[in-house]
């Protein structure tokens, strides 16, 4: 990234401070940054002199983005080394992990609150509001998922859409 612009490197740097805020490893989200800029596909070994950081880590999050679904393993002709490229719509398999998360939260929550004694009215309570939480985010995220998925579908048949 030595001659890489400025406005790049600081984006990739402000994505990896962003993810690392949320929970995930601060080179995660440098990566992504990476791939929203160049897209790819990109080797382990390239990654690593780019971003300045060990193979060792990218391999570690490339398989945690990999698994969240933001990037997809992809081959090179010719070459043996192993190549990411970023998923198409990478936001919406992100989004609809979340909600497959909360559901699996959800069941969980609603098994507790049916299993807990009544002599628990305290617990019960917190238990209810988490479940009602978790079900209007989950709903509200199904609902940003299918706009994205039908503003999308209006930009590819609409030529005068960019």
């Amino acid at each position: 990234m030595n001659e890489t612009p400025a406005a790049v490197a600081d984006f990739i740097e402000r994505m990896g401070l962003s993810a690392q805020a949320d929970g995930l490893p601060r080179i995660a989200g440098r990566m992504l940054g990476y791939f929203i800029i160049h897209g790819g596909p990109a080797s382990l070994n390239r990654l690593a002199v780019d971003l300045q950081v060990s193979k060792a880590s990218i391999s570690t999050n490339a398989r945690i983005l990999h698994g969240l679904g933001v990037l997809e393993a992809t081959a090179v002709p010719g070459d043996r080394q192993d190549y990411y490229r970023l998923a198409e719509r990478h936001y919406l398999r992100m989004l609809e992990g979340y909600v497959t998360r909360m559901g699996t939260l959800s069941e969980s929550l609603a098994a507790t609150e049916r299993d807990l004694p009544d002599s628990w009215p305290g617990a019960r309570e917190r238990l209810a509001d988490m479940h009602r939480f978790v079900d209007v985010a989950r709903d509200h995220t199904r609902d940003l998922i299918e706009r994205l998925s039908s503003d999308h579908a209006v930009s590819d048949s609409d030529p005068d859409r960019g």
